[in-house]
């Protein structure tokens, strides 16, 4: 039986409220509220007293009662002292109102409001002692005093019934309550649960991440770090109390930066700050980057900085290298183009016109021969030890830079005439051989200068140096050019030439780029052979240019490529109109072009889509410039196009340095005779035999002869006495427009058909140069 009881009273106790004690601060709220209460109820209650105007004993017992308490529940010491103050006041302040009411049955409603507002005490004493002092008073005060305590007949004859019935009311509504206070202890303790799994993650997030992470309060001080952050910083694992920023082997090398909390301070949302700071222990340099989120309370103000730090030093160092990198040559370490233009601007505006900007542009002379005779390693290394000595001649403060290749320049600020003297010390300090590869190599420079002001462009400040250079470099290098507007008009000429190609094959190239064609006939029978065909180009206002005004340009950007390309094409298209007029039609080739890998294969597609066609009838003509200019092995080159079953026309035979060889050795098909051996050639017997020396050699390799430049009778008839095959020049047509040339087209198809006349009377009178 005892055991029984035991357990069902531990079940009771469980299922009661426990009475957790309220922290100081809630329990001074909730104390300060019921004390004023309970002050408030007690002036009400005088007044009341005093606007009845009987009962005034009860009225003094009730206010000498209430009052104590209120004293009391303000001096006493000890939390459960004061509360019990409140309770006997709040029972005294009821039994009064009681009496004052004449034991009124709504007056006893005060005792069950009560209930709940002692019930905030979360504490047995107050709200025990409430619930017994009710129950004495309406038990013992209800037989004393029955009249004040019970407002009708039955209470007053039967006042234990009555109190029992008040006492189980009021304990009724005192158990909802301590259900009400027990639900609220069992979701508080869930609550402190979750609250302390929480903290135990976040102590495991916080004291286990490899990241440095920190705690700080406003004022600077450490509240807790991390085992990584204490690591990283070399600290202790117990920090003194008042350990600080200050403290932190940290110094800002800016000095007087605010504190990352202080920087919260102004600011509710997280903010990251990369800084950079030297360490204490060891000097070194050192950037973090601080990620800080502030904590604040519902006033706003900040309670806490949490930080988590990164040392990006390693970073900023990479980051510091690919900026160096990207400002500088990487052969040399010089400046590198674009960082020099940017730096140039800079200075220009810097100058503002107050003093000349001096730019000095330099080119090493015969550097092609020094990569070609000692490898691209040695070129490397003369770029480099020309780079120092650039360094060691001009002035500290000076932009030097390397454009690319074997160029370089320099610009510095100074008075008239300072560009000039540092171009000069440069070109005195390349006289000295440099020191490359264990030798003493010569080495020459052409040297172009300009001086600009504050409004002048970088790239045309630029550009007239170059200028300049190229000035120099033309005269024989190894001198100083000084630039003027004289040297201008060059430059301008060939940037006007280059955007005339640029626009012509960028329009209908048919029409900006038309091809005119100047006939080879027969020496002996008259008969036209084939035709040479020729670029001209359309300007917009309708003016034929001759390849004179463009050409060159086109060569030095690139752009002969697609303008040789067209050529072919066009001159194909032209050829299938003439199938059964012309023999062949011949075309230059440029030794940019021929140096293009994708030369040969553009010509096999081009006669890929021409099912039939004999490629025997297009003639490439390759001059002996290209061949001995050429980067690539022309032999080879020339084999891959004749395999295709084209032509190769070795083109103004005789100019170069080794014609012959050069016969022997290339798969040519026809030679031309340049118009320096034609000219003249009835007058001059040495010319004769060379022509027919050239004629026997070219016919015992299997070759053709064409003599170029026939513009006088008697060198024709020379050339026909001497057994050359055929000819071209203005003795018998010029180069003609596409409609003119199938004009003569027919008329000598006409007469040679139904004719059969002189190669005189075919051609009609000849044309005069």
């Amino acid at each position: 039986m005892v055991p029984l009881v035991a357990t069902w009273m531990r079940g009771l106790r469980d299922r009661l409220p426990t009475g957790a004690r309220l922290s100081d601060e809630d329990w001074a709220g909730r104390h300060r509220l019921l004390t004023v209460v309970l002050a408030v109820c007690m002036v009400l209650l005088t007044v009341f007293g005093l606007i009845k105007g009987e009962k005034t004993a009860e009225l003094l017992i009730t206010d000498g009662l209430v009052l104590p308490s209120l004293v009391a529940a303000a001096r006493l010491p000890g939390r459960r002292l004061r509360s019990l103050a409140v309770a006997f006041g709040f029972t005294s302040a009821c039994a009064g109102f009681v009496a004052l009411c004449h034991g009124l049955t709504e007056a006893h409603f005060t005792f069950f409001i009560l209930i709940p507002a002692l019930a905030l005490y979360r504490d047995w004493a107050p709200f025990g002692g409430f619930l017994v002092a009710t129950t004495l008073h309406h038990g013992g005060f209800g037989i004393i005093e029955a009249d004040h305590t019970f407002g009708h007949d039955s209470a007053q004859q039967h006042p234990l019934v009555w109190a029992l019935i008040h006492g189980v009311a009021v304990l009724a509504a005192a158990s909802f309550q301590l259900v009400a206070w027990r639900f609220n202890e069992i979701e508080e303790e869930r609550a402190r649960e979750n609250l302390s799994e929480s903290q135990a993650q976040l102590s495991v997030a916080f004291d286990e991440t490899p990241v440095p992470m920190a705690m700080f309060a406003p004022d600077g001080r450490v509240l807790r770090t991390n085992s990584a952050y204490r690591e990283w910083l070399r600290l202790p694992a117990e920090l003194p109390d008042d350990f600080s920023v200050r403290d932190l082997p940290l110094i800002p090398i800016q000095p007087d930066e605010p504190h990352i909390g202080q920087l919260l301070t102004h600011s509710y949302e997280p903010i990251t700050v990369t800084r950079q700071y030297r360490r204490s222990d060891d000097q070194s340099l050192m950037w973090v980057q601080t990620h800080a989120t502030g904590l604040y309370d519902r006033s706003g103000q900040l309670r806490l900085t949490f930080v988590h730090c990164l040392d990006v030093t390693a970073v900023r160092d990479h980051e510091a290298e690919l900026r160096y990198q990207v400002r500088h040559d990487s052969l040399t370490g010089l400046l590198s183009r674009k960082a020099f233009e940017l730096d140039l601007t800079e200075l220009l505006t810097r100058s503002d016109g107050a003093e000349p900007v001096s730019v000095i542009y330099l080119d090493v002379d015969r550097f092609k021969s020094i990569n070609d005779g000692a490898g691209h390693t040695t070129g490397d290394d003369v770029l480099r030890a020309l780079a120092v000595r650039l360094r060691l001649v001009v002035p500290t403060g000076a932009l030097v830079a390397r454009l690319g290749g074997d160029e370089f320049i320099v610009a510095l600020a100074g008075p008239s005439g300072t560009g000039l003297r540092v171009a000069n010390g440069i070109l005195a300090a390349c006289e000295e051989p440099l020191a490359v590869g264990g030798y003493e190599l010569p080495v020459s420079c052409s040297i172009g200068v300009t001086t600009a002001f504050g409004s002048a462009a970088t790239d045309d400040v630029v550009l007239a140096a170059d200028t300049a250079m190229y000035a120099a470099k033309r005269a024989g290098g190894n001198r100083v050019q000084i630039f003027t507007d004289e040297l201008r008009a060059p430059v301008q000429e060939k940037i006007a030439a280059e955007a005339r190609v640029r626009r012509a094959l960028a329009g209908e190239q048919r029409i900006t780029l038309p091809l005119w064609f100047q006939p080879v006939a027969s020496s002996s029978t008259g008969q036209i052979l084939g035709a040479e065909a020729l670029v001209r180009m359309r300007t917009p206002e309708g003016e034929i240019l001759s390849p004179f005004h463009f050409i060159g340009a086109a060569e030095e950007t690139g752009l002969i490529v697609p303008l040789g390309e067209h050529v072919l094409r066009s001159a194909i298209d032209h050829l299938l109109h003439w199938s059964d007029r012309l023999g062949y039609v011949s075309v230059n080739v440029s030794p940019r072009q021929l140096a293009e890998p994708d030369f040969v294969p553009m010509v096999a597609s081009i006669l890929s889509r021409l099912p039939g066609f004999d490629p025997s009838r297009i003639v490439l003509e390759i001059t002996e410039t290209a061949v001995l200019s050429s980067t690539v092995d022309v032999s080879e080159r020339l084999t891959a196009l004749k395999q295709l079953g084209v032509r190769i026309a070795l083109d103004d035979f005789g100019t170069g340095y080794s014609s012959l060889t050069w016969l022997k050795s290339l798969p040519a098909d026809i030679v031309k005779l340049d118009r320096s051996f034609v000219a003249g050639l009835a007058e001059d017997p040495k010319k004769n035999s060379i022509i027919q020396a050239v004629l026997w050699l070219a016919r015992s390799l299997g070759m053709s002869t064409i003599a170029e430049g026939v513009e006088e009778p008697a060198d024709w008839e020379a050339l026909r006495a001497a057994g050359c095959p055929a000819v071209q020049g203005y003795l018998f047509s010029k180069p003609l427009p596409a409609a003119d040339f199938d004009e003569m087209l027919r008329r000598h198809h006409e007469r040679a058909t139904f004719e059969g006349v002189h190669l005189r009377e075919t051609m009609g009178t000849p044309v005069a140069g």
